[in-house]
């Protein structure tokens, strides 16, 4: 696979994944993260920085779209749903959190729903092949966390 490096190290894990790594705790708990994050996302669409990176979005197209959440009529290319989407989930700061600081959820989940949209018209996503995708993504970002030699002290990594 890849050689073994930290980044290669890293990779492989993540590459390893797969459904059966999802225990039935794991399963419920995403599914969990899944409900609270769209419904934050749901309430964020009214905000007013979700409304400015939607007119702003507006202006790019493509034959691939994703739908914006609460806006069935109104899609995007998978890159500027997931953007919108995940502004109007962390428009309202009520996502789910870690220590050190960091919404997993907001960062993910709309970039998940946005590629299964995109993916659709090549190949199915099933529900389990989305909790997967969903649970990497969230393993990749609570991995860099943990190897960025400044994630104790979050003032100074911004």
């Amino acid at each position: 696979f890849f050689p073994q490096t930290i980044t290669g190290n890293f990779a492989n894990v993540i590459h390893g994944l797969n459904a059966n790594h999802l225990t039935d705790q794991v399963i419920q708990r995403s599914k969990r993260m899944i409900l609270d994050t769209l419904g934050v996302g749901l309430l964020g669409t009214s905000t007013e920085v979700c409304h400015k990176v939607a007119q702003y979005s507006k202006i790019y197209s493509s034959h691939i779209s994703s739908t914006i959440w609460g806006h069935l009529d109104f899609r995007l290319p998978p890159l500027y749903a997931a953007f919108v989407n995940g502004v109007a989930v962390h428009s309202m700061d009520f996502d789910d959190t870690w220590h050190p600081a960091t919404h997993p959820s907001g960062a993910v989940l709309p970039a998940v729903t946005a590629l299964s949209e995109a993916f659709r018209q090549k190949k199915k996503i099933s529900g389990l092949d989305l909790l997967l995708a969903f649970n990497v993504g969230i393993e990749v970002q609570g991995r860099l966390l943990r190897f960025s030699s400044e994630a104790r002290n979050i003032p100074k990594r911004y």
